[in-house]
């Protein structure tokens, strides 16, 4: 029990100092800055080339979305993400040791090329997100979770940021295993994270890019925004084109779904007219929902 609670301790502290290093010692791999930078280089594309024009530059939710970047990139990890990750890395080895097992390594990616590192770790981890966000719509307690990014009613970059803090646990839960299993460099991880983060951006950015071809690989403005429509065909009842960097698994699994332009179509979800608009309770809408469900019951 010493060992968890100094692992919980230690975590908020060290949590703490690499923030502030983060933000007083700017780097090559410097999450804050990388991050600060891929999002005014697409907050300046939106406002030079919109796709819908009529829309203002602070469009409606900048600033919540805007604190979401900050409290989901930085904040929760701070609050107590990290120390709960930490511990539960822990619990799981120590679970492993029982069996001899000392760790889940199958495939020393480290040995590979670099350009083969990054490939495998990003295809990998894009397809388990894949999978991951069809369940955040199929599974009905999942998605009181996700309506927090389905609020969004005017695209913009920020919104990829807005979703609540339960997704990432999923997320992160779910990728843990087959990441564990395959060895590989922190810098290399960082690059194939703010790729996803750029491509993140594009995807809710309001620019009207399609890529050619290539948007039959990468997920693109264009895809997503049908992603976001408040009305769903028949054919997908739960949402489609689910791919957060790739859209190659919506085409080869049938998800795939860009029936005409879709730049002015209405964003939301069914019933989303009383949804909360403010940060708390957003946070606390999906705990009352289930709540109010299970009394129902």
């Amino acid at each position: 029990m010493e060992k968890y609670l100094y692992i919980i301790q230690n975590s908020f502290t060290g949590y703490f100092n690499y923030l502030v290093e983060e933000i007083s010692n700017p780097g090559w791999t410097n999450y804050f800055y990388w991050l600060l930078l891929l999002s005014l280089l697409v907050w300046v594309l939106e406002i030079f080339i919109p796709w819908r024009k009529s829309q203002k530059v602070f469009r409606k939710g900048f600033w919540l979305d805007t604190f979401y970047i900050i409290f989901n990139f930085f904040l929760f990890s701070l609050v107590g993400y990290n120390a709960i990750s930490n511990v539960a890395v822990e619990l799981f080895n120590d679970f492993l040791a029982l069996f001899g097992i000392s760790n889940v390594v199958a495939i020393e990616v480290q040995n590979f090329p670099v350009w083969a590192q990054l490939l495998i770790m990003f295809i990998v981890a894009d397809f388990i997100q894949w999978n991951v966000h069809r369940q955040l719509h199929k599974r009905s307690w999942l998605w009181e979770f996700h309506k927090i990014h389905h609020s969004v009613k005017e695209m913009g970059f920020a919104a990829q940021f807005r979703f609540h803090f339960m997704e990432t646990i999923v997320y992160k839960t779910v990728q843990y295993i087959p990441l564990a299993m395959i060895g590989f460099g922190i810098q290399e991880f960082f690059v194939v994270h703010m790729f996803a983060v750029l491509v993140g951006h594009l995807n809710h950015a309001n620019v009207g890019w399609s890529y050619g071809f290539l948007g039959y690989i990468f997920n693109n403005p264009k895809m997503h925004i049908w992603h976001h429509s408040k009305e769903l065909p028949e054919a997908h009842p739960y949402g489609m084109n689910f791919g957060l960097s790739l859209s190659l698994w919506d085409y080869l699994f049938g998800t795939a779904y860009i029936p005409k332009e879709g730049r002015d179509i209405e964003l939301g979800f069914e019933g989303d007219d009383d949804f909360p608009e403010d940060f708390k309770n957003q946070m606390l809408f999906p705990f009352k929902k289930n709540k109010q469900s299970l009394n129902n019951n």
